[in-house]
């Protein structure tokens, strides 16, 4: 039974990483996130629409592995029409996953589920996490812009 899911699993990711929807860029674009991981030489970037601090189109360009690419892929899928709040629990809810923790019964992983197996092999799990780290210094550096540009 556990050789079947983790099958399932390897297939969701590589689906997502031969054939995502959401790669390109978001036409219109008010949020870019970029992140590289030095290590292993992947590189992302994210554009998204945003309004009223919800995501519209979410998008990503970049190299690297099949774990990273999928990864941007499905969470590119996962963010698109969420506010920034529950992007901030989904991202603690990929940390937790990749911890081996017991997530918020409220959060809705979708696809991201996959990635489970990926804490089995500790040198991949930046490969995945990649993605949400990215996403996390995107809105902490939207954050700070906004904070600056409200300043006298």
């Amino acid at each position: 039974m556990l050789d079947q899911l983790d099958e399932l699993y390897r297939d969701v990711i590589l689906d997502h990483f031969k054939a995502s929807a959401h790669r390109g860029e978001a036409p219109g674009a008010s949020f870019r996130a970029e992140g590289h991981n030095p290590l292993c030489g992947d590189d992302l970037t994210f554009t998204a629409t945003m309004k009223d601090g919800r995501f519209g189109q979410v998008r990503f360009t970049g190299k690297g592995c099949a774990i990273s690419q999928a990864t941007a892929s499905m969470f590119s899928a996962q963010l698109e029409g969420k506010t920034v709040e529950q992007t901030g629990r989904l991202i603690r809810a990929m940390k937790a996953l990749m911890q081996g923790e017991t997530l918020e019964a409220s959060v809705d992983l979708g696809d991201l589920e996959a990635l489970a197996g990926v804490r089995k092999f500790p040198v991949r799990i930046k490969c995945a996490a990649l993605s949400w780290n990215a996403i996390e210094q995107g809105l902490q550096n939207l954050h700070q812009s906004r904070a600056e540009g409200s300043r006298p």
